[in-house]
């Protein structure tokens, strides 16, 4: 599933060293501005215990998890939506992610030059939020133009695009994003055609030194970040990039033992994972067997066979049902034919809406 989450910051706040964390893929992480120009794309797993606890039950010869892509994407700077820096090129690169974890430096750390000078998470968040709402302003000004004059000679289809834009114009012109304006089902259909920047869900990754990894309420710059994403609805997660970077590199046991002498229970990177696969409107199904137990990524809101053209599109083409059962369900009876004889095992059709945690078996025929 070719959906993909953008690391986006200005220079120097801890981008590429959190997408190293994540990903282990060895982007470049300097300490300048620019040093990341081109968008560095990995896969990450999800981490998801279910999928642990199916293992046990089914005990298969081979477990595969579920992932979806994370883009680090060069630091914007103050003019991006002008061209300064290298803009365009970054702007393009936001466009083409499908959500966007903003990453906002809330540490102090002299060695570490900040573009701006000084270290203020709320300017760097309108900085860049800024950036985004002008490009956004220029791409719908030159569409407003356009469809003005289609919706003056009364085409239906122009005059409720007109309607959308006027009210997207409106907002932007307050510096409103467009994802904090509130549209109809229809009307969000239009915006999402418009492929506009600040449409895209957005979630704020503050990253804190080292030493308050394990309590950082008493940083200011965090509660200051979490105030400004209560206003737009968004979620904060708080992570030591350098500290996650170290975590990736250890073997299980001792991520886990690494934790524990922190004095954390989750590793910020997984909570970021979960947050922005949830972000992306995204959930997980399983298929479990002898051969193998395995998770699959889904879009929220797809029917089942939607969801077996995922593993390969002859299940969807020949789909006849899903053999459905929950994995709670699943968990309590202890196996499969438990499930059957206390009937938690249901036969779904064409219609069924698939739910996160669903344990399907598609029968199909080609």
């Amino acid at each position: 599933m070719a959906l993909t989450a953008g690391i986006v910051g200005l220079p120097n706040v801890g981008k590429s060293t959190l997408f190293n964390a994540i990903t282990q893929a060895g982007a470049e992480a300097a300490n300048y501005p620019f040093a990341t120009i081109d968008p560095n794309v990995g896969i990450v797993e999800v981490p998801d215990d279910r999928l642990d606890k199916l293992t046990e039950l089914v005990k298969p010869k081979k477990t595969v998890p579920t992932a979806f892509e994370f883009t680090d994407i060069a630091g914007i700077v103050e003019g991006a939506s002008k061209g300064e820096g290298l803009g365009n090129q970054f702007l393009s690169h936001i466009r083409q992610v499908d959500a966007i974890c903003q990453v906002v430096r809330c540490f102090v750390d002299p060695n570490i030059t900040h573009v701006s000078g000084k270290i203020d998470p709320i300017d760097d968040i309108e900085i860049i939020n800024l950036e985004l709402i002008l490009a956004d302003l220029e791409t719908v000004n030159k569409r407003y133009q356009r469809v003005e004059k289609l919706a003056r000679q009364k085409d239906k289809d122009a005059v409720q695009e007109f309607d959308v834009l006027e009210k997207i114009k409106a907002g932007l012109e307050e510096e409103k994003p467009v994802r904090s304006l509130e549209f109809t089902e229809d009307q969000w259909k239009t915006v999402k055609g418009l492929h506009l920047l600040t449409s895209k869900p957005t979630l704020y990754v503050a990253n804190v030194a080292e030493e308050e990894v394990a309590d950082h309420d008493s940083n200011e710059n965090i509660q200051k970040v979490k105030d400004y994403a209560a206003k737009e609805n968004a979620e904060v997660i708080v992570v030591c990039a350098r500290i996650e970077e170290e975590i990736s590199e250890l073997e299980p046991e001792e991520k886990a033992m690494f934790l524990e002498d922190l004095g954390i229970a989750e590793s910020g990177l997984d909570k970021l994972i979960k947050a922005s696969y949830n972000l992306l409107g995204l959930a997980t199904y399983f298929t479990a067997g002898e051969q193998e137990v395995r998770a699959w990524t889904f879009k929220k809101g797809i029917k089942a066979p939607q969801a077996a053209g995922i593993i390969h599109t002859d299940f969807e083409r020949g789909f006849i049902r899903a053999e459905t059962v929950s994995y709670d369900d699943l968990l309590d009876a202890g196996t499969m034919a438990h499930a059957r004889e206390k009937g938690k095992v249901r036969l779904e059709g064409k219609e069924y809406i698939v739910k996160d945690g669903d344990v399907i078996h598609f029968r199909f025929n080609v």
